[in-house]
């Protein structure tokens, strides 16, 4: 039986991550409170990201600015997109 939390983002119970992303209280706050399909859905917009705007993980201000859009991306807050994103028609 998989494990379901109350997905920040959604704001409904749903299928929880397998195991924390990250360590420390970063990795715990995300395995507790944000589902899989929200972390799914960060990874895809995590990478548009990357490659968009050409982020290097190994400069300090591009990885402080991945952790500020994630922070707002689970909140459902306002946060960047890839330039000249368009949202697929659902």
């Amino acid at each position: 039986m998989s494990r379901t939390v109350h997905c920040r983002k959604y704001q409904q119970e749903l299928p929880g991550l397998a195991r924390p992303p990250y360590p420390g209280t970063k990795g715990l706050d995300i395995f507790e409170n944000i589902s899989q399909k929200a972390w799914d859905e960060w990874q895809a917009q995590q990478t548009m990201l990357i490659n968009e705007r050409r982020l290097s993980m190994m400069n300090t201000a591009d990885r402080t600015f991945l952790a500020q859009q994630m922070d707002k991306f689970f909140a459902g807050d306002e946060h960047a997109k890839a330039d000249g994103f368009t949202p697929p028609a659902q």
